[in-house]
């Protein structure tokens, strides 16, 4: 099994994700920009990690993909959902995650959990309460619109019992067992 996340998960990707998680001095980046910064990565990833991986049978992990991309980038910074889904397109070119967890918690418990991990946070941990709510909202609004593939989870609970939840809901949909 391999387990990796976005954005990074490949070389290239990985100094993107140093960017992106930077940035640069107010403005930053521009919200399509910082789209196309992400789909890079993406790209580098599914073809330096991802494919790879799955080619040679391997079961992957990611923390966060395309869906992230259409919450933070769309509904956070407001690119349109139709520029998304042509970049979607372009670079996922149909590998699709078999399973998405949403794990939902409420913006003010994410904030004190960041706040108690650092001090500062990256980037986007430091963007303020009204666009964490709209990119919770746009996760739940993609996983409720996406099909039987989403599972929203209660993220609200001690990591315990999160994981031992998530693991018996792996076993159920595919019938393996992970660690």
């Amino acid at each position: 099994m391999l387990i990796t996340r976005e954005p990074g998960g490949a070389p290239g990707a990985d100094i993107l994700r140093r960017l992106l998680l930077e940035a640069p001095p107010p403005p930053g980046w521009s919200a399509l920009g910082e789209s196309l910064l992400h789909n890079a990565a993406r790209a580098e990833h599914l073809d330096k990690t991802i494919r790879p991986a799955l080619a040679g049978g391997r079961w992957v992990v990611c923390d966060r993909f395309a869906d992230s991309t259409a919450a933070y980038q769309g509904a956070g910074l407001g690119v349109t959902a139709e520029t998304l889904a042509v970049l979607r397109r372009l670079v996922v070119a149909g590998d699709e995650p078999d399973l998405v967890l949403v794990l939902d918690v409420p913006v003010d418990t994410a904030f004190a959990r960041v706040a108690a991990r650092s001090p500062h946070g990256d980037r986007y941990e430091r963007l303020d309460v009204s666009f964490h709510r709209r990119i919770r909202e746009a996760f739940l609004s993609i996983a409720a619109g996406g099909g039987e593939r989403y599972v929203v989870i209660d993220g609200d609970c001690p990591s315990g019992d999160l994981a031992a939840g998530i693991r018996a809901l792996v076993a159920g949909r595919f019938g393996v067992m992970f660690g």
